[in-house]
């Protein structure tokens, strides 16, 4: 059977550097208490170790709130965690085998950038992939090995193309929500828009706000 459909509207991506002393536990509690819909977990400096006692730590936090932790990349220690799920990136893991990993009920994400990673990805079979990471859209500072913006124009492409829900990521403003939802997109990720920002839940309600007035 089919996995129950995630909750895309408000994606937050964790970054350890830019949560700083307020630490990631806590901002993850503060902001899926403001609305955050969907929690992945990326810290690529991490040691393996590290990352599951983050991840178990994060997971603890999620318990009884409904919203799903997804790992980024590191498919083999989803069940360590505890985790939902796994994303993965076009440099990382490749789909079949991250499915193997995880197993048939958790969560698979995949980023892409262009139509023809789309194409490719549709070459798996059916029920492998749960939604697209579409970006970056903007430039973004968060991430030194992102690919080129791609804009509202590819987003737009790209969302019409998926057979998949599609999430925005990559320089995500309050501001740019209404754009961004105007493509087709379900939601949108976001780290530096709530990582390190001096009132997390301020923050993270106004991305809620901007998200769930902005026309469909």
């Amino acid at each position: 059977m089919g996995r129950p459909l995630l909750d895309l509207s408000l994606y937050l991506v964790t970054d350890t550097i830019l949560c700083g002393q307020f630490g990631v536990a806590a901002t993850v509690s503060a902001a899926v208490g403001a609305g955050v819909t969907l929690v992945q977990l990326r810290d690529i400096d991490a040691a393996d170790d590290e990352f599951v006692a983050l991840g178990r730590e994060v997971k603890a936090i999620l318990r009884g709130t409904g919203v799903p932790l997804i790992v980024n990349d590191r498919a083999h220690l989803v069940a360590a965690i505890g985790a939902d799920g796994v994303h993965v990136g076009q440099s990382d893991l490749e789909i079949a085998q991250a499915r193997a990993l995880v197993g048939p009920t958790a969560y698979m994400g995949l980023s892409v950038q262009t139509l023809e990673h789309v194409m490719v990805a549709r070459g798996h079979v059916a029920g492998t992939l749960d939604y697209l990471g579409v970006g970056p859209v903007w430039g973004t500072a968060t991430k030194l090995d992102a690919a080129a913006p791609g804009g509202i124009d590819v987003l737009s492409q790209i969302t019409s193309a998926s057979p998949w829900p599609c999430v925005a990521i990559g320089g995500i403003t309050p501001e740019r929500l209404s754009m961004v939802r105007g493509t087709g997109a379900v939601g949108v990720a976001v780290v530096s828009a709530i990582c390190g920002q001096p009132d997390v839940v301020a923050a993270t309600r106004r991305l809620r706000t901007c998200w769930d007035g902005a026309s469909r």
